[in-house]
């Protein structure tokens, strides 16, 4: 893929959503890597309903630690695998305190050793909190990033990760990652994206593949339909 192609697609993900953003609610980096770790496997619409309560009741790691496990898990059994989130989230919290001084450190390769954080988030938490260039490939990214032929379709996560980071330009990055995010969640999702309307449809391998197989579809019930006769 060359640059201009890059390009064309960066920035009609800026016209469609030029206010993109974190859509996970918090007002500190320890919340918001709390909220992504929950995030894992769990739509953000969930885990604001769940942190709007949590972030009231737990302020500091050591209000995670204040409490029973058995109390953290019912406080976030609306998410999925709560269970274990509870046990990574105080596990956490007792590193945070006692390597970091309570803080979340700002450095990738610190975070990436908590429990509960991968890569993912350790890539959110660097770029929405401490605003270090960064691109997270989750579910939406991965799925987009693929259709578009940004990367390949047997790629890793981490190979994503990489060909993304290699054709979008640093200071990009943040903005692009929430930009495909919204793409990949409002406009080309998993099951029945808007191909119809798409403005990348010229250039996306499964839209084109998908309106294809739309129009066979219709030119066969069309020639399948009996006609109606003139008298």
């Amino acid at each position: 893929m060359n640059a201009a192609t890059v390009r064309h697609i960066l920035d009609t993900m800026e016209s469609m959503f030029p206010d993109a953003h974190c859509e996970l609610n918090h007002s500190n980096a320890f919340e918001l890597t709390v909220a992504v770790l929950l995030s894992a496997q769990c739509t953000d619409e969930t885990v604001n309903k769940v942190t709007a309560d949590l972030f009231r009741k737990y302020t500091s790691p050591a209000d995670y630690l204040a409490v029973p496990l058995e109390e953290l898990e019912q406080d976030i059994r609306r998410i999925g695998l709560y269970r274990n989130k509870a046990k990574h989230i105080q596990n956490m919290c007792r590193i945070l305190i006692e390597q970091y001084g309570g803080d979340v450190p700002q450095e990738h390769d610190q975070l990436v050793t908590l429990p509960g954080v991968g890569r993912k988030t350790a890539n959110v938490v660097v770029s929405n909190a401490f605003g270090v260039p960064a691109i997270a490939v989750d579910t939406h990214v991965e799925r987009v990033s693929k259709r578009l032929g940004l990367a390949g379709w047997d790629d890793s996560v981490l190979e994503v990760e990489k060909k993304l980071m290699k054709r979008v330009p640093r200071d990009e990055w943040t903005l692009t990652h929430h930009r495909i995010i919204f793409f990949g969640r409002y406009h080309c999702k998993a099951q029945n994206p808007a191909c119809p309307i798409c403005p990348l449809l010229d250039i996306c391998r499964e839209g084109k593949k998908r309106m294809k197989t739309s129009q066979i579809r219709k030119d066969k019930e069309r020639s399948s339909t009996p006609k109606r006769k003139i008298n």
